[in-house]
């Protein structure tokens, strides 16, 4: 790099003092002092540095030249969205926000929701017609409150049919009313005579401050005399991860000889808790390597020769300090489908070396790459962050690859038996009879033919546009929370300069 960043920040709040603007805490601060930081950090420990032109520690002669680059930004976004690579099909997962207390809590589980999860389809027989269908409904929330159920069907917000153009707007407001409809089949097997029919009822409903707990339902079941344990965990959120531990030990204390492990709407989170719950399912590999990192080519090389060990996430029988509970287990069932992103794609990728890891469902999302959170500060942590403004990034820095290597899973991981939720007649989850448990189930019974009659039934003719997650980051991420080396940071930028 040919220009000085030591002395960058003054010669560009002193050359470029006319880009000036307010930020959500009404403090003026400069365009370019913020698109520094997005520069800077980009440079520093994006995964796709080495794929971005304008990321190269030789782009700019000098420091009028970059301070020219930077001011021809607007806005932070503006500059931050320019340095993604492929945003539509490499990078989809990479953000910035102006307020990172919200992100923070995000990433804890706390967030604004009114606690309905749903899937939007198109219509029978329509290209631009939508209908809603509740997949989830969180505990406690509005939506649970005012008796909204899984399987609750929807074509309209407050009287507007839904559509492909409006369904985003409709639903981002932060109240609305919901307006029920139901799905009509005219008994026939075709969908060529189907039709979704409104109806009177209709829900109000609100986005409050929620608080998710990701250990859904946790239940016993029996299979042939067998302890069979049921797990919906439906966030990698490591404020609950003593709690996760606790439902483990009652798995031990109850004898279970097998476990489903349901993470069909789980959108990931947290490689920590990801590295605890597959510990908690085996335990007798303990120490072996989990998972390995591959960050971007310095980041790389500075790793591997000042600490390898870095790269390296290994299972573990403790959670800082305190012994896990672990099962032991040969044999792990995973319920997965489309919306299984990130870190519960990694449980079911780095667990596959060591166990037989039955996937039942669909091929998962696809995401094999992790971010973190990057600060105004020295070394883009926390502590000593800018209190000029209130940016944040949470950028992809690393790929993900289990024992023997594997990774680059773009189109997800494949199910050992497919199969898929049936929208028309959803079931209640933890039910003997819902599908992809039943399919489970039948499984440990070694009852084949039980499971081809539940693929059998399980066809769905609907044909799926969005779901909730495609509103929220924080849906498809997964996180690490390791704080970086300051002399390793310190040091690459010392010879960047």
């Amino acid at each position: 790099m040919k220009f000085n960043r030591t002395l960058l920040a003054v010669i560009v709040i002193a050359i470029f003092s006319f880009a000036c603007f307010d930020d959500a805490d009404d403090n003026g601060i400069f365009t370019s002092e913020i698109n520094n930081f997005v520069w800077k950090g980009l440079n520093v420990i994006y995964l796709y540095k080495d794929n971005v032109p304008n990321l190269a520690n030789d782009r700019f002669s000098n420091n009028e030249d970059y301070g020219s680059y930077l001011n021809s930004f607007s806005a932070p976004e503006e500059l931050f969205e320019s340095l993604i690579y492929q945003r539509q099909s490499v990078d989809k997962f990479s953000w910035i926000v102006d307020d990172y207390i919200a992100l923070e809590q995000s990433l804890s589980g706390v967030f604004t929701s009114n606690g309905m999860e749903y899937t939007l389809f198109l219509q029978p027989n329509s290209s631009t017609a939508l209908i809603g269908v509740v997949r989830l409904v969180l505990p406690n929330s509005d939506a649970d409150n005012k008796g909204l159920k899984r399987g609750d069907m929807f074509n309209a917000i407050n009287g507007t049919p839904l559509t492909n153009t409006n369904s985003r707007s409709l639903l981002a407001a932060s109240e609305y009313i919901l307006n029920l409809a139901t799905y009509n089949n005219n008994g026939t097997p075709e969908s060529t005579d189907d039709t979704v029919d409104s109806t009177t009822e209709s829900i109000s409903l609100s986005k409050l401050t929620y608080s998710e707990n990701p250990i859904f339902k946790s239940e016993i079941l029996s299979v042939d005399g067998e302890n069979v344990g049921y797990l919906m965990y439906n966030g990698f959120t490591n404020e609950y991860d003593s709690q996760l531990n606790e439902a483990f030990g009652t798995f031990l204390a109850n004898n279970v000889q097998h476990l489903v492990l349901d993470l069909r709407y789980n959108p990931g989170g947290s490689v920590n808790t990801a590295i605890l719950l597959s510990s908690m399912i085996t335990g007798q590999n303990t120490g072996e390597v989990f998972s390995s990192e591959q960050w971007n080519s310095e980041f790389q090389t500075a790793f591997e020769n000042e600490n390898p060990e870095l790269l390296i996430n290994r299972f573990t029988n403790n959670n800082n300090g305190n012994p896990l509970n672990s099962l032991n287990l040969q044999k792990v069932y995973i319920l997965a489908t489309k919306r299984s992103a990130s870190a519960s794609e990694q449980v079911i990728n780095s667990l596959d070396p060591y166990i037989d890891v039955i996937h039942i469902g669909e091929n998962t999302y696809g995401k094999y790459q992790a971010s973190l959170t990057i600060y105004d500060s020295q070394n883009f942590g926390r502590e000593g962050a800018n209190p000029n403004h209130s940016y944040a990034m949470q950028p992809l820095v690393l790929k993900s690859l289990n024992s023997v290597g594997h990774t680059d899973y773009d189109n997800g991981l494949i199910p050992d038996i497919p199969l898929s939720e049936n929208y028309t007649n959803l079931g209640v989850l933890g039910d003997e009879n819902e599908t992809l448990l039943a399919a489970a189930l039948a499984d440990i019974a070694s009852e084949t033919g039980r499971i081809v009659e539940i693929q059998a039934k399980s066809k769905n003719n609907l044909i799926l546009v969005k779901d909730s997650n495609s509103l929220e980051h924080i849906n498809h991420d997964m996180y690490i929370e390791k704080e970086l080396p300051k002399d390793l940071i310190n040091r690459i930028l010392f010879e960047q300069d």
